[in-house]
């Protein structure tokens, strides 16, 4: 694949040049080193890295061509030189112009919020394929279409990566693509080039200060879907009216727009719900009218995943049988809210939740249908929002019969500090340290694998075992390496290992 580096920029609106733009581009890359000889070498400012303190690098690993924000002196006279103002939103224009366009012709149905993104793309996608759809899906824990599965490095790729991906998804047929819209893909304008047919509003909770500083700046990032990339003509917003910031978002839409909710009764809504260890069922109103509908999905919080799903298909036209089929269909998503039961009965529940709001209706959601202790092992990831960790203990404390609190992915920070921030807001709900023979209490255990294997122990045949924060990760970071590890494999060994105890004694 080639194309001249003049028709490359045919989509910038205002840039400065500096050299000859009558040359063959091979390739794009914003990182240096996966530059290739005559590629055109994009340099972006990134959280923690500048793209522009690698423009030398890239030269010399064979880039012909350089896209920044400022001129760069002493370069070679044959580099030509791309100036702009914004370099983010130009790598999203240069790359669907090298890759031919492949958002074109294709519909896009985006979600954005603090939580409910996984499933209810997993729901959509259900839905989608039973009504005869070919699907793609860019999210969370993975990217797929067809019989590829992609392991997922980051919820929304860089718009170069996005963009290649989605022309591969083109090229084997796929027409729709749902799409996991995080905050900082929002803010750095990765999916600015994407033409959203529909945009879904989940949530908005504590999470990602450390990145937003601020709940407002984080609700804005998030609005900039609804705001900007979703066509006011033709686009279709579904909002979760429930939540106080979807309220706020839904009175200054321009788009049409679908609302829903559980407590109030909107365009769409939900009644009669029973939540139990089986699942989830209920009638669902749209258009004066009741659909029943039954879901094998963990938790009453997931009604407002399916009240999403189900809007978003309406939207696009799929008929309300399809559509609780294509509900009934999804058996489980990975990591969320994923139900291990041990012969004996011992149940075990993996979840991604990993923020305030997410661990507290997590909660309530396995105490709606628990029979016994409920035991809660997490922990809180380092180098992210300090804030939230105090809190997220008093949630697990004041919820949990027993508490163990344990590493998440610490990365370059002490656990044991981590563990002592979670552990402020544990000692503010009262909790007293567990003791043998006590029916409740917290304990300390940093090494993730052993806090599990101890909540195991701890169990008795109608508690339930919540080990929350990692969900479908395989990996922990750890000093900046990542080492295996899955909290849905280490409680399977757990939980047989007590069973060969049992058996000897």
């Amino acid at each position: 694949m080639s194309m001249w580096l003049y028709e490359l920029i045919e989509e910038l609106e205002e840039f400065d040049i500096i050299g000859d733009l009558k040359q063959k581009i091979l390739g794009i890359s914003y990182d240096s080193r996966k530059v290739r000889p005559k590629d055109l070498f994009v340099a972006i400012k990134g959280t923690y890295l500048d793209g522009h303190d690698y423009i030398a690098d890239a030269i010399q690993r064979g880039a012909v061509a350089i896209l920044a924000e400022r001129y760069m002196e002493n370069l070679k006279k044959d580099i030509c030189q791309i100036v702009v103002r914004d370099s983010r939103d130009a790598l999203g224009k240069v790359s669907s112009c090298f890759y031919g366009m492949p958002q074109k012709d294709m519909t896009f149905i985006g979600i954005t919020g603090t939580n409910g993104k996984t499933t209810t793309a997993y729901l959509i996608e259900s839905i989608l394929k039973r009504a005869g759809k070919r699907v793609g899906v860019v999210g969370t824990i993975e990217y797929r279409y067809g019989n590829r599965h992609l392991k997922a490095p980051v919820t929304t790729p860089e718009s170069l990566d996005l963009i290649k991906m989605l022309s591969e998804m083109k090229r084997d047929g796929v027409t729709h693509i749902v799409m996991e819209v995080s905050s900082h893909a929002l803010s750095q304008k990765r999916v600015d080039t994407i033409p959203f047919s529909v945009g879904i509003f989940t949530n908005l909770s504590h999470d990602h200060l450390d990145y937003h500083q601020s709940m407002e700046r984080y609700f804005q990032a998030k609005r900039r879907l609804f705001d900007i990339l979703l066509p006011k003509s033709e686009g279709v917003a579904i909002v979760n009216v429930d939540d106080p910031k979807g309220r706020r978002l839904s009175r200054s839409l321009y788009t049409k727009r679908l609302c829903y909710g559980i407590n109030t009764k909107e365009d769409i809504w939900a009644n009669d719900l029973i939540s139990d260890i089986e699942g989830i069922r209920g009638k669902i109103f749209y258009n004066g009218k009741n659909t029943a509908f039954r879901s094998p999905l963990l938790g009453r919080f997931n009604v407002y995943n399916i009240l999403a799903a189900w809007a978003a298909s309406l939207s696009l036209g799929i008929d309300q049988t399809e559509i609780s089929g294509g509900i009934e269909a999804l058996s489980e998503v990975p990591g969320r809210m994923q139900k291990i039961v041990a012969p004996d009965g011992t149940t075990v529940i993996i979840d991604y939740a990993h923020s305030p709001d997410a661990l507290k209706n997590v909660i309530l959601s396995i105490r709606e249908f628990s029979k016994g202790r409920l035991i809660t092992v997490f922990g809180c990831g380092g180098e992210r929002d300090r804030k939230k960790r105090p809190e997220m203990g008093l949630i697990a404390a004041s919820m949990s019969d027993i508490l163990i609190i344990t590493s998440d992915n610490p990365r370059s920070e002490d656990p044991l500090r981590i563990i002592e921030e979670i552990k402020v807001g544990v000692e503010r709900s009262g909790m007293d340290k567990f003791e043998d023979d006590k029916s409740g209490g917290y304990l300390i255990i940093p090494e993730r694998k052993y806090a599990i294997k101890r909540a195991i122990a701890l169990s008795k045949s109608r508690d339930i075992i919540l080990i929350a924060g990692k969900g479908h990760e395989e990996y922990q970071i750890i000093k900046g390496e990542k080492i295996p590890f899955s909290d849905i494999e280490e409680a399977k060994v757990a939980l047989r290992e007590r069973a060969i105890q049992d058996r000897t004694y």
